[in-house]
C-alpha cells in the first residue's frame, strides 16, 4: 500500500497515475511511506514515484571494484542487493527534499528505523555525493578509515565510471550523442539502458522493430520507456 502526505505528493501521485508531467514544486515535509522495489544502489520506487537517494553515489550495478588483495568484486551488485536488503518487506518512509532532472524524487528514506542513505555510506557501499550535498562526509571518512567496501581497495567513483561509459558510447552511437538503447523485450516491455548498465554491451536495438536511440533518460521516459531494474 502507498500512501502519500502533504499535498505536493497527492498532486503528483494523482498525475503520475493519469501519465501527466509535472513541474517542478517545492515538497516542504511531503513524504512518501510505502513498500519498495530497488532500481539500483541509490534508486527505489514506491508505487508510481521513482526515489533517488539524497546525497549519496552508489557504485553502478555493472561496476567492479578492486579488494585489498587485488581482486575485483562486483561492488555495484553488492549496493544494490544491500539496499533491497534493507527495504524490502518493510514500510520504507521517504522525505522528499527536490526533484532532479530525470522526475525522481530527490529524498532520504528509513526503513526499520534504519537511515538508508547514511547505512550505505556506513557500510563503504556508496559515496558521499559532494557534487550535490556535504551531508554524508563525515561518514565517508568514517568509513573510509575503516576500509570499508568501497574503501578497501581501489575503486573508480561513479560519476567518473559513468561519464568515461557515456564518453566511450555516444561516439559510437548511430544517432550523434544519444546512446542510451530502447529495447522491447519478449514481454513487449519498453525498457531502455544506459552506458553503464551491466547488459548495454549485449543489448541490439533493431529500429525495425520500434526499438530507439535516446539522448537522455528524461527523453526515454517521456517515450513511454523504463529504466533497467537490477532485482
Amino acid at each position: 500500500m502507498l500512501r502519500y502526505m502533504g499535498w505536493a505528493f497527492f498532486f503528483f501521485a494523482l498525475v503520475a497515475g493519469a501519465g501527466v508531467s509535472i513541474g517542478a514544486a517545492a515538497a516542504g515535509d511531503a513524504r512518501i511511506i510505502g513498500t519498495a522495489s530497488v532500481t539500483d544502489g541509490d534508486t527505489l520506487t514506491i508505487g508510481p514515484v521513482r526515489i533517488r537517494l539524497h546525497g549519496i553515489d552508489a557504485p553502478e550495478a555493472g561496476q567492479t571494484c578492486k579488494r585489498a588483495n587485488g581482486r575485483s568484486w562486483q561492488c555495484g551488485t553488492e549496493a544494490t542487493n544491500r539496499l533491497a536488503e534493507l527495504v524490502e518487506g518493510r514500510e520504507v518512509e521517504c522525505k522528499a527534499l527536490d526533484r532532479d532532472a530525470y522526475g525522481r524524487i530527490v529524498a532520504t528514506c528509513t526503513a526499520g528505523g534504519i537511515d538508508v542513505n547514511a547505512a550505505l555510506v556506513d557500510e563503504g557501499l556508496a559515496w558521499a555525493f559532494v557534487r550535490y550535498s556535504s551531508d554524508f562526509v563525515d561518514r565517508e571518512a568514517a568509513a573510509k578509515a575503516a576500509r570499508l567496501g568501497i574503501w578497501q581497495g581501489e575503486a573508480q567513483a561513479p560519476w567518473e565510471y559513468r561519464e568515461n561509459r557515456w564518453d566511450r558510447a555516444a561516439a559510437a552511437a548511430p544517432r550523434a550523442n544519444c546512446p542510451i538503447k530502447g529495447n522491447i523485450n519478449r514481454e513487449g516491455e519498453k525498457i531502455y539502458h544506459t552506458p553503464w548498465s551491466p547488459h548495454y554491451d549485449r543489448t541490439q536495438i533493431d529500429e525495425d522493430e520500434g526499438e530507439r536511440w535516446f539522448c537522455d533518460e528524461a527523453e526515454a521516459q517521456a517515450a513511454g520507456w523504463r529504466p533497467a531494474r537490477w532485482r
